[in-house]
């Protein structure tokens, strides 16, 4: 007996070594690869230039599948990439391209392994192929899981399905909405345009900005073949199981344009900083209010959208809908979400959610935001409603006028067998292993601070609210919208490009009448022209279209002031306006 007992702890001993496998973490870059981490966290670059990368996953081998966009394809490439680090060392030493986008139905949008197999999704369909142990790149046949029916689904991106599965078979999928806010378009216009009601009811919530709940062994299926699991979530590619609570996130894109639309009810900052793309916590027949409604971080609730008579404040029908678990800045462009259940990390990184945000693109006159990948801590169950920055450097610079500043945009996010922590980034096709390497049980607040203080940066500080063209801030605001309006063609100097576009700097346009600065701004100029003694002769397109007086009056006061150094010149949004209904045509 005693022999059979000492056997038995024996086996029991041995299975719980296999299960608590211990890894031999490889060193890290000396930089870390240019990622900004909590102290004892390190990071060795695996791979860059694989091409533009999306979302990513990694098998229990170690071996790394990743999706790419849908322009890839046009360099040869396959619609995934496989990666394999044979030696140990962090770097990709194996780097195979599989898939073909003229059988994958369009740009990417997730990636998975459930049960043996690696699901791959695109704005039309779920695909899956069986992984055989050890083979790198899978041979097996390609499975369709899921159709999407809709004809016209290639004309929004919100159309993206990336995939999420629970632990009882079931696989649940996004099918964003067509529209930024359900606008009639016959009252609308393309987005950007000023004014537009919201369609009562909106026909796109019955096929669309919801979750839809499958089968997630059955092949064949098309949308009719699910179950209307959510409603109202306008555009989503961050969807994760979390197993703390058995419960399904998402990170959810809000809408844009507030300011475009309705700039008599919503200021360039509002639109800026408004509405918040909020964390959802998604259960059965829950309804998150788009398009009727918005969540406002601020105020803490939801809130009447402007299309269905909202103004910033009114709450009305808002009140009816579910609430968000939190919110974060408008436009950050969440990509992914990932409940992380490794090892390695400290034991509070299994108590939360890690979220990539992408940077934003619209939130001009003020800097561009987001870029970075955030943790957020869960407490009883719930998110304790503040936020970390976990992962930073991917921009590259200190303030993002335009989207195309930021050198990375953080995308996808995966565990390693490991626990090490993957992320992907979209512009230039580079992968990072993130490691934590320092004693789990001393970490803290020592660790922790230094991220805090890079929240006063542009691009992840909620900007202070300009109210008008007076002094600094307005000046700031117009070296802003210069920069993104202006300077490809006249430079950031001012002095152009000496052969096509004619200076700004000692010009007599810019010296001149400020009315006849205006005029060219908002409606562009053809022809010849002298400036500074020197013949141009080509064409400035018209901005009216596109820029609100807030714009023009930023930009003129910014030029005044900087290129003619009339330190005290001030434009209002008020001349702007009068000019432009006298020049109207």
């Amino acid at each position: 007996m005693l022999r059979l007992f000492l056997s038995c702890l024996l086996a029991v001993a041995v299975i719980s070594c296999k299960d608590q496998k211990q890894y031999s973490l490889p060193a890290s870059d000396p930089d870390n690869g240019g990622l900004v981490l909590p102290g004892n966290f390190e990071a060795v670059v695996v791979a860059e230039g694989v091409g533009r990368a999306r979302h990513l996953v990694v098998n229990d081998n170690g071996d790394i599948y990743v999706k790419l966009t849908y322009n890839d394809a046009m360099d040869g490439r396959g619609g995934t990439v496989a990666l394999r680090d044979k030696d140990n060392d962090g770097k990709a030493d194996v780097i195979s391209y599989f898939g073909d986008y003229r059988d994958e139905g369009g740009q990417p949008a997730g990636i998975s392994i459930y049960n043996g197999y690696l699901y791959t999704t695109t704005v039309k369909y779920v695909l899956r192929n069986k992984l055989t142990p050890g083979q790198l790149v899978p041979e097996s046949k390609t499975e369709t899981i899921l159709t999407d029916e809709d004809t016209a689904l290639f004309r929004h991106w919100h159309s993206a399905k990336p995939i999420a599965f629970d632990n009882k078979g079931n696989m649940y999928v996004p099918f964003g909405g067509p529209t930024d806010a359900a606008q009639d378009i016959n009252t609308a216009g393309p987005a950007g345009m000023p004014g537009g009601k919201g369609l009562d009811p909106a026909p796109d919530l019955e096929w669309h900005a919801g979750v839809w709940k499958f089968d997630a062994n059955k092949t064949g299926q098309t949308q009719k073949d699910g179950t209307k699991y959510s409603t109202g979530i306008r555009s989503v590619l961050g969807i994760a199981w979390n197993p703390m609570d058995n419960t399904l996130y998402i990170a959810m894109n809000g809408m844009d344009n507030f300011h475009t639309r309705y700039p008599n009810l919503y200021t360039a900052w509002q639109a800026a900083v408004l509405p918040s793309e909020p964390l959802l916590k998604v259960t059965e027949n829950s309804d998150f209010g788009w398009p009727y409604a918005y969540w406002d971080h601020m105020q803490n609730k939801n809130i009447l959208q402007p299309g269905y008579g909202g103004d910033g404040k009114i709450v009305g029908r808002a009140s009816k809908f579910d609430k968000p678990v939190m919110g974060f800045p408008g436009h950050w462009a969440p990509m992914d979400l990932l409940f992380y259940q490794g090892n390695q990390f400290p034991e509070r990184y299994k108590k939360g959610a890690f979220i990539a945000f992408h940077g934003s693109t619209d939130r001009s006159p003020y800097p561009q935001a987001g870029y970075i990948v955030c943790f957020v801590p869960f407490e009883n169950g719930a998110p304790t409603g503040k936020w970390e920055v976990f992962a930073d450097g991917f921009t590259g610079i200190d303030t993002v006028v335009n989207t195309s500043d930021a050198k990375y945009r953080p995308m996808g996010l995966a565990t390693g067998p490991d626990g090490s922590l993957y992320i992907s980034e979209s512009n230039e096709g580079k992968i990072w292993r993130v490691m934590y390497k320092g004693d789990k049980a001393k970490f803290g607040e020592a660790q922790l601070a230094p991220m805090e203080a890079r929240k006063s940066r542009t691009y992840i500080k909620t900007p202070d609210e300009i109210k008008d063209n007076l002094g600094k801030g307005g000046e700031m605001a117009g070296l802003i919208m210069f920069n993104s309006y202006c300077s490809s063609c006249h430079q950031r100097d001012g002095k152009g490009d000496n052969n096509r576009y004619p200076p700004l700097v000692g010009s007599e346009w810019v010296a001149g009448d400020k009315e006849r600065l205006m005029n060219v701004i908002l409606n562009g100029l053809n022809g010849e022209i002298t400036v500074n003694g020197k013949k141009f002769n080509g064409q400035m397109p018209a901005h009216g279209s596109f820029l609100d007086d807030y714009a023009v009056a930023s930009i003129v006061t910014y030029v005044k002031r900087r290129f003619n150094k009339e330190s005290k010149f001030i434009l209002t949004s008020e001349e702007v306006g009068k000019m432009r209904s006298k020049t109207k045509k």
